[in-house]
């Protein structure tokens, strides 16, 4: 390898490290439910949504449900009314899947953004999220999938 190739590339290195650290740790506050699957819906315990940190109880602003019958994560969030939306994490400008921070949904490929309801807040996205309507009652979430 030449001097000039060994110093470009060691550049690139410099360079990707620290970014690669950041994507790794924005991941780690992605928390994964449990949920059940039944006819056309995925319940999810609303107990999901809170976190013991210490002797303190937080609550959680979303939270994510993979299913083996989708290609794709679901984002649950939260709001402050306590009401629930669903979206489907697939970036509908290339297929992406997205990233869930700072309140928003984002993709890594183009860097679409869209807002906890799913709509498109940059492109180059021009479509919203696909989205699912949502019941719930005292104890669960259901988040309705056909």
């Amino acid at each position: 390898m030449r001097r000039k190739d060994f110093i470009k590339r060691l550049g690139y290195l410099a360079t990707a490290l620290p970014a690669s650290s950041f994507l790794l740790h924005g991941c780690a506050g992605l928390y994964y439910a449990s949920f059940a699957e039944e006819e056309g819906m995925l319940r999810i315990s609303k107990g999901e949504f809170k976190q013991i940190k210490g002797k303190k109880q937080i609550e959680r602003d979303f939270v994510v449900i993979q299913s083996d019958s989708m290609q794709y994560p679901i984002g649950i969030f939260r709001t402050p009314k306590l009401d629930y939306t669903a979206s489907l994490m697939q970036c509908t400008h290339r297929g992406c899947e997205l990233n869930i921070g700072g309140g928003i949904y984002n993709c890594p490929c183009h860097g679409s953004e869209f807002d906890r309801s799913g709509g498109v807040m940059q492109g180059p996205a021009e479509e919203n999220l696909k989205s699912f309507p949502i019941t719930t009652d005292n104890e669960h979430i259901y988040v309705h999938v056909s």
